[in-house]
């Protein structure tokens, strides 16, 4: 972000129209909808989302068990808060916070978003998050600040947390410089 007054979020997204789901990811949310209404992914499933969100992490995704995929993925669907969803789905190998908020938002775009490097960096540069200047390693507290975040931006746009994730992304895009994975200036 260019130096000089911090902007707002709300004044980085009245500047930006909000963006449209990608017509892969569209499909991608389809094809996990039954997911949602089973209770479960399954482990085919699961590496989907994680060739979706990090390619990297597909060998480790790929050693979970179908049963010990089903078992995580269905308590994170039944439990009765966020911290214990993402407890359950890290608990599978190669599921990091990232792969998981995935998981939650490709099942669920309508409640949830996806944690990610850029998101984190812009939220922090302006202020709407004070930990992690990086943005990596999230935490759980981390990720409920982030839910919390975008939730509130969601209510206050009237679209869903996706849509103010994805937007806050293509912000960072448009606006980022240098190396994404070096510290922040």
């Amino acid at each position: 972000m260019a130096r000089g007054p911090r902007p707002t979020l709300e004044s980085l997204l009245a500047a930006r129209a909000i963006a449209d789901e990608d017509a892969g990811t569209s499909a991608l949310i389809e094809r996990l909808r039954p997911a949602r209404i089973r209770g479960h992914l399954t482990r085919g499933e699961l590496l989907l989302v994680a060739r979706w969100k990090s390619p990297r992490a597909l060998p480790l995704v790929a050693s979970n068990s179908p049963a010990r995929v089903r078992r995580a993925t269905a308590a994170a669907l039944r439990a009765p808060d966020e911290r214990e969803r993402l407890e359950s789905l890290v608990a599978l190998h190669g599921v990091s916070v990232p792969t998981a908020s995935a998981a939650l938002t490709l099942i669920d775009p309508e409640r949830y978003g996806v944690i990610d490097i850029r998101v984190w960096r812009l939220l922090h540069a302006v202020g709407a998050v004070d930990q992690n200047p990086r943005g990596a390693n999230f935490t759980a507290t981390q990720w409920e600040r982030f839910l919390a975040v975008i939730r509130g931006l969601s209510a206050r746009h009237g679209v869903s947390p996706r849509a103010i994730e994805r937007t806050l992304f293509a912000i960072h895009v448009e606006s980022h410089t240098g190396r994404l994975y070096a510290a922040p200036a």
